[in-house]
């Protein structure tokens, strides 16, 4: 039997899945789920004072986008483990995330019993990836060229930013928050492999997204 329990801490901006999550890791009685938040300044504030040993994080937050927490997490507390979980299935979010210190990586279809497995594998020094995961890193080493997958939303503010509107305007015109046109452009970013607004555009017309 083990003879410490795990503490986990999940991150999602969505409360309804906070608590499927709480629901479907307390199935687990060695797994003990010590705080939930919904966005990365609570979490980083709750770190500075509590043990944690896993953080269940999902990529898309309101303030700072998973993949930076991620290595925040990886540099200020290097002895917590970060487990990636997401609907964000593109192979250049999933290897940002490794990169930055995330030891493993599930889609946000995971059985209650996998999601058990993967923080007990990660907790114990190992890393973990779904069998989904690890087809879709495979795919991606054979396809150099492909073309990153993205969101509706993610289409919508991709041609606004090349249009040169700013976030402000971008918030008004679809009716969301400044932060969270901040979060879509960083996942961009990301997404694309590069390192400016400016290099996001001419990628995208390169790769005719827009």
């Amino acid at each position: 039997m083990r003879k410490e329990i795990v503490k986990v801490v999940v991150v999602d901006d969505h409360p309804l899945v906070i608590e499927g999550l709480k629901s479907s890791i307390g199935m687990d009685e060695t797994i003990e789920v010590t705080a939930c938040f919904e966005n990365a300044e609570d979490l980083f504030a709750h770190l500075k004072r509590k043990v944690a040993h896993v953080v269940v994080l999902d990529v898309n937050l309101p303030d700072i986008n998973g993949v930076e927490v991620c290595e925040k997490i990886n540099s200020k507390y290097p002895h917590v483990k970060v487990l990636g979980l997401s609907t964000y299935n593109d192979p250049s979010i999933i290897k940002q995330m490794v990169k930055n210190g995330a030891k493993g990586y599930l889609l946000k279809n995971v059985s209650s019993k996998e999601l058990g497995i993967a923080i007990h594998q990660i907790h114990d020094g190992l890393s973990y990836f779904s069998a989904e995961i690890q087809k879709i890193l495979a795919d991606s080493i054979f396809d150099n060229n492909r073309i990153p997958k993205l969101t509706r939303r993610e289409k919508e503010i991709l041609a606004l930013v090349a249009e040169g509107i700013t976030t402000p305007q971008i918030a008004e015109k679809l009716i969301i928050s400044p932060l969270t046109v901040e979060t879509h452009r960083r996942n961009l970013i990301q997404k694309m492999g590069v390192t400016n607004a400016a290099q996001l555009v001419k990628m995208a017309i390169e790769q005719k997204l827009i």
